[in-house]
């Protein structure tokens, strides 16, 4: 079940709000996390068993790593052992097609094999299995001795399926305590309707855009219409994503929690490294504390730092899917960033502003390409038409497509900025009255959310981009 579908708006988020802030204290909380199963289940039934198996491996984990504190040895090893498990879980469902795939391709092998839909929101929920249990490790967290709130961290639908990726000891005392209020509730509210609008009717349109151009072989597209098709990718997944982030954060808000940001305009960014601090902020945190420093960070040699980079990159690469794609992506970006701290960082610190962010428009452009691109093939491909190697540098479909859509490029942009938040609420700013600025509030963001279902009603494509990582 998507946030951004009718069922989701109409049926089963109204019906779980109203019964939740009608229980008493800890109903809540049982409430949630049967709501959360039956989100979860709504696609996949057969799934939340393995949800359910993850929940008991990591709290009885948990409990153990704990239990033998002062045997460091032991903890160690069933640290160890429940990362391990958490892993292979994900890998065997993520990546063993893609592994056998390999293989047969290499060895000329025939290895038949079934494939398995990827369990939704498996890369996520897993995640945040590990940080707990490494966090207890390192003491940083105490281990959850009521299974109820546990499982309700773990399976919490608001942020189960796209994140933001929560670390338990952000939201250890939120679980069993919570502040419910009409404000908390309204701010989650707008979060929300932001966050909806941003799928529905920005990352929805230029995401139909894209396709119409992905369609097309990539030697027969012009230089504009190659660039504008990476240009409509790059708003689309920023839109789709980080407008589910906000619908996340909202409905964390709305249901008394709160839940870190996930992206900050990222857009805007003036160098690749400043660009990966703003863009799904809680994936690269993770990766900092639960891998990256663990190598040794940059506390080393510049060899061993460059070599601790690439392996963070590789997996990050990997982590978003079981492609050589992904993989190519990841490095990319690995080689981008060693490059901009021991390369040519410095030169372009004193460059001026303007050629900071075309340098880091271009590189994230290029760097959609190796992600959307269903092959590394088509990944070159792609990228000779960007530079004039398709059909010339200017044709009737690029200048179609352009001309048709230049009001929603527009609006993308002003999106990607503080500026587009600034403009929708100029008008309640500039009121004084509160009752009034109230009102006015109330009656733009729901003219944004009428606009935003009614996008959703006449419009079939509603696809989401993360929905599988």
């Amino acid at each position: 079940m998507l946030f951004s579908s009718i069922t989701f708006l109409f049926l089963f988020l109204p019906v779980v709000l109203a019964v939740y802030y009608l229980l008493p204290g800890r109903a809540k909380s049982v409430f949630l996390l049967i709501a959360s199963l039956i989100f979860y289940a709504w696609g996949e039934p057969v799934y939340v068993v393995l949800m359910i198996l993850s929940i008991l491996l990591n709290y009885f984990c948990g409990r153990d790593i704990k239990a033998n504190e002062d045997d460091p040895g032991k903890a160690k090893f069933n640290m160890i052992f429940a990362v391990a498990a958490n892993l292979l879980i994900l890998g065997f469902f993520k990546y063993y097609g893609f592994l056998l795939d390999t293989v047969n391709a290499v060895f000329s092998a025939d290895i038949a094999y079934r494939e398995l839909p990827l369990p939704v929101g498996i890369s996520f929920y897993t995640f945040q299995a590990i940080s707990y249990i490494v966090d207890i490790y390192r003491g940083k967290a105490q281990p959850q001795k009521n299974i109820l709130y546990f499982a309700l961290y773990i399976t919490m639908f608001p942020q189960l399926i796209a994140g933001p990726i929560v670390r338990y000891e952000d939201i250890e005392l939120q679980l069993k305590q919570r502040r419910l209020s009409m404000q908390r509730f309204g701010q989650g509210a707008m979060y929300f309707i932001i966050g909806l609008a941003k799928k529905a009717v920005i990352a929805n349109s230029v995401g139909a855009v894209f396709e119409q151009i992905s369609d097309m072989p990539a030697g027969s597209l012009s230089v504009l219409t190659a660039w504008l098709g990476a240009f409509s990718y790059a708003f689309q997944i920023y839109f789709d994503f980080s407008g589910y982030s906000d619908m996340a954060i909202g409905l964390g808000k709305m249901f008394g929690f709160e839940f870190k940001k996930n992206f900050d305009y990222p857009y805007v960014s003036k160098s690749v490294t400043e660009f990966w601090r703003r863009w799904h902020i809680s994936l690269s945190t993770w990766f900092r504390e639960y891998v990256y420093i663990p190598l040794g960070g940059n506390r080393c040699s510049a060899l061993r730092n460059i070599c601790n980079l690439m392996v963070v990159w590789t997996l990050t690469g990997m982590w978003h899917g079981a492609a050589w794609n992904f993989i190519a992506w990841g490095v990319y970006y690995g080689v981008i960033l060693v490059m901009e701290k021991y390369v040519w960082g410095a030169s372009l610190d004193v460059l001026p502003n303007v050629v900071k962010h075309i340098y880091t428009g271009i590189m994230v452009l290029v760097g959609w390409v190796f992600f959307f691109s269903p092959s590394l093939g088509y990944t070159l491909r792609y990228l000779g038409a960007m530079v004039g190697g398709g059909a010339g540098i200017v044709d009737r479909q690029g200048a179609f497509l352009l001309f048709g859509h230049w009001l929603l490029y527009l609006i993308a942009a002003l999106g990607s900025t503080a500026l587009g938040m600034r403009i929708v609420t100029a008008l309640p700013r500039v009121i004084r009255n509160g009752r009034a600025k109230a009102v006015v509030f109330a009656v733009i963001y729901m003219g944004i959310f009428v606009i935003s279902v009614s996008f959703l009603v006449t419009d079939t494509f509603n696809p989401f981009l993360y929905f599988r990582f």
